[in-house]
């Protein structure tokens, strides 16, 4: 995905979950910030972030935060780019593990969850839940980066709809280009990484995916090894 109309800023604090403040041509604005995690390894003071101009008039803000400029690369911290790459690699048969998918969309309820995509297949019919990653330690991508009672959730729904006759995948999108390999972020989630494990252990296909990335736009990559024990 590419995005439209990008401006540069130095990062100068996290205000709450959805705000921050940005210096934009020596003036400081308060700026949407487009993901709830943490992110503290990447929003630090005097750091070059990319901002995407608002597309609409009566925003409380200007401009959102898309991605920030970490040591030589860009990190893309759009937490809705994730849902978007993937369906549209889905739909145009970039993604081999799934053959040919029709019927592709995006935000469908199962159970008590809203899975991120639903497809069909020659095979069968599938769910794609997608997890955005920023965080790389020693070249290894991990998720979550804050407690996810949600994600939790999610993957154990993933199970049910498994053994009721459909594919499930858990689809982690890595939004750099630093990982080698991807493994649940056990020290931060236990929970979440007990229940990737027990998914991985019923059915439920893992996959972990790097991108190509710049300051104005996020694309598929390579596949990266997933590392769950």
């Amino acid at each position: 995905m590419i995005y439209g109309s990008v401006v540069y800023g130095e990062w100068v604090e996290r205000m709450n979950r959805f705000l921050a403040r940005v210096r934009v041509d020596g003036q400081v604005e308060r700026v949407h910030v487009k993901n709830t995690g943490r992110l503290r390894e990447l929003f630090v003071p005097g750091r070059t972030v990319a901002l995407e101009a608002a597309d609409r008039s009566g925003r409380r803000t200007r401009y959102s935060v898309i991605a920030v400029r970490a040591g030589k690369q860009w990190v893309n911290v759009d937490s809705q780019a994730p849902n978007r790459v993937v369906s549209e690699a889905l739909m145009a048969g970039q993604l081999a593990e799934f053959g040919t998918a029709s019927g592709v969309t995006r935000e469908v309820r199962y159970g008590q969850s809203r899975f991120d995509i639903s497809y069909e297949s020659p095979r069968a019919r599938g769910f794609i839940e997608v997890k955005g990653v920023t965080l790389v330690a020693d070249g290894v991508a991990k998720f979550p980066d804050a407690p996810t009672d949600r994600g939790t959730r999610h993957i154990y729904e993933l199970v049910d709809a498994v053994r009721n006759g459909y594919e499930g995948t858990v689809f982690f999108l890595i939004q750099r280009q630093d990982a080698r390999a991807f493994a649940p972020n056990r020290e931060m989630d236990a929970k979440f990484a007990e229940a990737l494990e027990f998914a991985a252990r019923h059915g439920v296909r893992v996959l972990a995916y790097g991108c190509r990335v710049e300051a104005d736009r996020l694309q598929l990559g390579d596949p990266v090894p997933v590392q769950l024990t």
